[in-house]
């Protein structure tokens, strides 16, 4: 039954973690809640089982020190007032319990058995089109486009070949996803053309719809190239760190020139072609710029509406690396951008930023609330001769390899081990607010610094409970419009 209480922006928000349901309360009923939590818990006693006559107590001593007289008649008449407005609250708690929207049970626990033995088919792939890069980004994960081996260009045969193995696998799903990723996937653009063709031709013979994506560093864009984007692509995400300095910082070229004055005029051209939607410009903060809200105001300002800023992922010997102590800087830094993003609204020039959306009226399905991403089951990377791992932050530790496209998936038992991965498996999880909003969070990060899959990445994890508060704020303050 767990209830997460926060105080964000002047609201007093109270999550029921197991319904999702949101509350916007007063003071007194956000006192009242705690104060149900409290005595729950220490005494293990049922929420129709709490003496009321306790709780009104424990608020009378409370808001007799004045801190709250504000709230209420500062007369003769306030001890009565007060007793009144704590009455109507026990009503207002109890018709939430009775509705199952407060206190709920766990439903999901139950269904963990069936959640482990389902039958999973694969419905995307990142095609590593590319193993290779013309940017020599600082904090590449994939060490400039090499993932710990050697470079090289995905050929049409073996694309050609992992589309066959993505419809072969997808059971009777008929919608499929495809991202061409690299290094740079621009630089193998003919193939990448070629591919989307033939997943035309193969749409219509198996009943199948391709959802082809592309990331890019730019260098290589040109109208060629958007126009193709424009008509094949349903989403595009353009890498691009913010302002000019921060870029070039980290997201040089080979040759140690900067990338930003040559990437934006093509990001802005591009973002306007597609009427806005169906992009992002997708950059990264490091310990560089930890004031990286200003980089989200940048790219805001020079008109871009769909705008990610991630946390950089790093081992701590790394300087740009994020660091423990970095963390309560970062988490205003996600307060001070909810506010502008709240004052941008209000003036006709609102934006969405990634890690802000949040879907508080269904949200995803059970699986993915469990589950997450769904690597190394229905997500799988695909190296340029074809190899097969969990996803892309995966490629190149061998141990990862599960196969590949021409002969299927051979190590089945890490598939399963995958398939295991869920917000119970991980003891980190179990009891946490945000767990079916991250799914437990990144495998591939939880094994670089655990070497355990069903572990959590800790700055991550501190991080995305921040980001999941600033985002149902958000909501709540869209609600207050109404």
């Amino acid at each position: 039954m767990l209830v997460h209480q926060y105080k964000n922006n002047g609201y007093n928000i109270v999550l029921d973690v197991n319904s999702g349901m949101v509350h916007i309360v007063d003071e007194l009923v956000y006192d009242i809640i705690a104060l149900y939590k409290d005595i729950h818990k220490n005494k293990s006693c049922g929420f129709d089982e709490i003496d009321k006559e306790e709780v009104l107590q424990e608020i009378m001593a409370k808001y007799h020190n004045m801190e709250y007289t504000s709230l209420f008649e500062q007369e003769t008449g306030q001890e009565e007032a007060v007793k009144t407005a704590v009455f109507e609250a026990f009503e207002d708690i109890e018709e939430l319990i009775q509705e199952e929207a407060l206190f709920t049970e766990d439903i999901y626990e139950n269904y963990i058995s069936d959640f482990k033995s389902r039958q999973t088919v694969v419905k995307a792939l990142c095609l590593h089109i590319a193993h290779d890069c013309n940017l020599a980004c600082r904090y590449c994960f994939a060490e400039e486009g090499e993932y710990r081996g050697r470079r090289a260009l995905m050929s049409y045969e073996v694309g050609k070949r992992a589309l066959d193995f993505l419809i072969e696998n997808s059971g009777n799903r008929k919608n499929l996803e495809v991202d061409f990723f690299g290094g740079e996937p621009l630089m193998n653009y003919e193939v990448v053309k070629k591919l989307v063709v033939y997943g035309r031709e193969q749409e219509k013979l198996h009943n199948k719809k391709f959802r082809f994506t592309l990331t890019t560093n730019g260098l290589l864009l040109n109208d060629d190239v958007m126009e193709f984007v424009n008509r094949e692509m349903s989403n595009v995400v353009l890498s691009i760190d913010g302002r000019r300095e921060v870029n070039d910082l980290m997201r040089p070229s080979r040759g140690g020139k900067g990338s930003y004055d040559i990437i934006l005029p093509k990001f802005l051209k591009l973002a306007d072609s597609r009427n806005q939607t169906n992009y992002y410009v997708r950059g990264t903060f490091t310990r560089s710029n930890l004031d990286f809200s200003e980089d989200v105001k940048h790219l805001a300002e020079l008109g871009f509406k769909q705008i990610s800023v991630e946390p950089v992922v790093a081992l701590p010997e790394e300087a740009y690396a994020l660091r423990e102590e970095d963390i309560p800087e970062i988490c205003e830094e996600y307060d001070k951008l909810a506010r502008y993003m709240m004052e941008m609204k209000k003036e006709g020039k609102e934006f969405n930023f990634f890690h802000f959306m949040i879907d508080l009226s269904g949200g995803p399905c059970v699986a993915k609330r469990l589950s997450g991403c769904g690597s190394g089951t229905e997500y799988l990377a695909v190296t340029p001769w074809g190899d097969l791992y969990p996803c892309h932050q995966f490629v190149g530790e061998d141990e990862f390899s599960m196969g590949n496209v021409f002969e299927g998936i051979r190590k089945t038992e890490l598939r399963d081990e995958f398939k295991c991965c869920n917000v119970y498996a991980k003891e980190k999880c179990r009891d946490c607010f945000a767990k079916f909003y991250c799914s437990g969070g990144c495998a591939a990060n939880s094994f670089k610094f655990h070497n355990d899959i069903n572990d959590v990445y800790d700055i991550g994890c501190r991080l995305q409970k921040k980001r999941v508060e600033c985002a149902i704020m958000l909501k709540a303050a869209e609600t207050d419009e109404i």
